[in-house]
């Protein structure tokens, strides 16, 4: 017959796992609790009275919510999602918005002096208005949105979007972008060269003459000789197809006859110059 004296120990031991896992739920599940209830005040003090400033609301969700000139002054706001919210005139200085969607969001005169905009997703927002401070878009998403100011992105950062807008055939917003950057930083001849062939691409075949012309004098000065002369021949044979007559030293056939365009034409010259730019 199996003896008993095993299992008092036994009940004791059970007693004493017990006891352990009451006393560690004792000290975690409070604090979850608090942590919970925080948030949700947090939360029904945003939406019942627009304003939480240093309130902590990582991953909520708040779609097409209302939030119109709320105080989210230095609010944590890390992966929420506020696809298409209207924070229009919201105060939203030193907030942290990384990795944040406010993809369709209107921030018309939206304030986001010092907000942390790292991965945030903006795009195809309307930042009419809004308070940036300089080069604040650099590691942000914002293709599509409006009303962007150009001292809130840098010259590489306009470059380099007119690249990918290149290389998906979106020529007019390319168009765009490579004047925005040539807006930041004229002296770039590589903007000029881009938005070049942008316009050939687009048939405005005088206005590309023109920046394939200027992109040259600024090469020249550079003492970049080689390609200085090849924009230049460029633009003559370019300018010689406007007008609908052969170039006389046979530059233009070479490069524009036939299959080739202006784009083809300048293609070794071009990839160089769509690589991504570098020197924020």
């Amino acid at each position: 017959m199996r003896s008993d004296k095993t299992q008092p120990a036994a009940r004791i031991t059970m007693a004493a796992l017990s006891y352990r896992l009451i006393l560690v739920a004792a000290l975690i599940t409070p604090t979850t609790w608090v942590s919970q209830a925080m948030a949700n005040e947090s939360l029904l003090e945003l939406l019942q009275n627009k304003r939480c400033p240093q309130c902590r609301l990582a991953d909520v969700d708040l779609v097409h919510v209302d939030l119109r000139d709320a105080d989210l002054t230095g609010a944590g706001l890390q992966r929420a999602n506020l696809g298409q919210a209207r924070l229009d005139g919201a105060n939203l200085r030193g907030a942290d918005l990384s990795f944040t969607s406010l993809k369709g969001a209107s921030l018309r005169g939206a304030n986001l002096q010092g907000a942390k905009l790292y991965g945030t997703d903006l795009r195809n927002a309307d930042l009419t208005g809004t308070v940036l401070d300089a080069n604040a878009l650099e590691q942000a998403h914002w293709n599509g949105a409006t009303g962007m100011q150009p001292q809130a992105q840098s010259h590489a950062a306009l470059h380099n979007s007119g690249v990918s807008a290149a290389e998906s055939d979106r020529w007019n917003q390319a168009e765009n972008l490579f004047g925005l950057a040539i807006r930041k930083q004229p002296d770039a001849a590589e903007s000029w060269v881009a938005r070049g062939i942008a316009r050939e691409k687009l048939g405005k075949r005088q206005l590309a003459v023109q920046d394939f012309s200027y992109a040259s004098t600024l090469y020249e000065g550079e003492g970049a000789t080689a390609k200085a002369e090849q924009l230049q021949a460029a633009a003559t044979s370019l300018q010689d197809k406007v007008h609908n007559k052969q170039s006389g030293n046979g530059v233009g056939s070479a490069l524009l006859g036939g299959l080739l365009s202006t784009s083809k034409a300048l293609l070794p010259l071009a990839m160089k110059l769509f690589m991504p730019a570098t020197g924020f």
